[in-house]
């Protein structure tokens, strides 16, 4: 199966230990676990949700992908958005990538975590929050969904990124998803 990731840090692979925005090594980072799949990760440090889709749908005219995931918002809610803002914006990314007519996973990111960049109540209670408001977006647009804040994905000292181990937890949820989908196209 051939999987585009569009996502964050978290997707990208980012290990928060290191100081020019270096990643975890390939086995450590969940895109390259995931067995029997070949991931074009698009994961960038920092990435809010576009307003403009035209890279992603030349990305994915480019690479013909089986299934699109979809999982940003987390640097929207540090740039003070509420769960329901970027929910619209994720819906306005969206359309026109559903409109391809390829399968589209959205996850929403898990909860953030009281950490070093994770200090505030209200940060933590939107990201708590944004897990719902995808899931609406998923079931009026007829897509699939997962919400990550339910796996207890295991993050680093600053509440944000994944540690070794939720790259592992993460990757493993994943790979139950993907057997699923595989089982019910079977």
């Amino acid at each position: 199966m051939k999987i585009l990731c569009i996502g964050d840090s978290n997707t990208y692979g980012y290990d928060p230990r290191s100081y020019l925005g270096d990643r975890y090594p390939a086995e450590v980072r969940w895109t390259d676990r995931l067995d029997k799949c070949e991931v074009i990760n698009c994961g960038v440090n920092g990435m809010t949700v576009p307003r403009e889709q035209s890279r992603y749908i030349s990305l994915i005219r480019i690479n013909e992908p089986d299934l699109i995931i979809v999982m940003i918002g987390t640097n929207d809610l540090f740039r003070g958005l509420s769960a329901g803002q970027i929910a619209a914006r994720m819906e306005r990314f969206l359309d026109p990538i559903i409109d391809m007519g390829k399968p589209v996973l959205l996850i929403s990111p898990p909860v953030l975590q009281y950490g070093e960049w994770v200090l505030d109540d209200d940060l933590v209670e939107e990201s708590e929050n944004l897990g719902e408001a995808y899931r609406d977006i998923a079931d009026r647009k007829d897509c699939m969904f997962a919400d990550s804040g339910e796996w207890g994905i295991e993050m680093t000292f600053d509440g944000v990124h994944f540690s070794p181990e939720g790259h592992a937890v993460f990757a493993q949820k994943l790979e139950e998803i993907l057997n699923g989908l595989n089982e019910s196209e079977n």
